[in-house]
């Protein structure tokens, strides 16, 4: 499946640098439901690097940050029933970011991230991912997200 949850934020939420649509110089992260799972893929650029050779960690950091937030909003729609693209995505923010390197990522392979919601709970949705280079583990993450304020999104989430 192409559709990917960030094609249905509302535009004013939509700029995000690591997963918004609208930021012509952002990652453009995009968060797709397989099964009870958040899956993306992305190939890390020559200038993503850390050490000739591996991708920077920080990139590693935004895509379990983003995605986790893309998996938190379709776990809540999954939770509802809905089905991604049946309304407007609700929006997350990150209240807490844990990532733990386990071994280097390499550069000039296509990195997937899976992720899932482990608890929904209100307005929070606490979301474990991983994140794979050629078949190896190369980082986890725990992403706790909570629904976007009013005052952040103009009233349209």
């Amino acid at each position: 499946m192409d559709t990917a949850i960030q094609d249905f934020y509302p535009d004013d939420v939509a700029y995000c640098y690591g997963c918004g649509r609208l930021n012509e110089h952002g990652l453009h992260f995009r968060s797709r439901r397989e099964d009870d799972e958040a899956v993306c893929t992305f190939v890390p650029r020559p200038h993503h690097v850390a050490i000739p050779g591996f991708v920077y960690g920080g990139l590693i950091a935004s895509l379990v940050d983003c995605h986790s937030i893309g998996a938190a909003a379709i776990a809540v729609e999954a939770a509802a029933g809905r089905a991604v693209g049946d309304a407007p995505a609700p929006r997350y923010v990150t209240a807490s970011l844990h990532v733990d390197y386990l071994r280097p990522t390499p550069l000039g392979v296509p990195l997937e991230i899976r992720a899932r919601a482990d608890e929904i709970k209100g307005r929070r949705v606490v979301v474990s991912s991983t994140v794979t280079a050629g078949g190896e583990v190369c980082a986890r993450g725990r992403v706790v997200a909570v629904a976007m304020p009013d005052s952040m999104s103009g009233g349209s989430r």
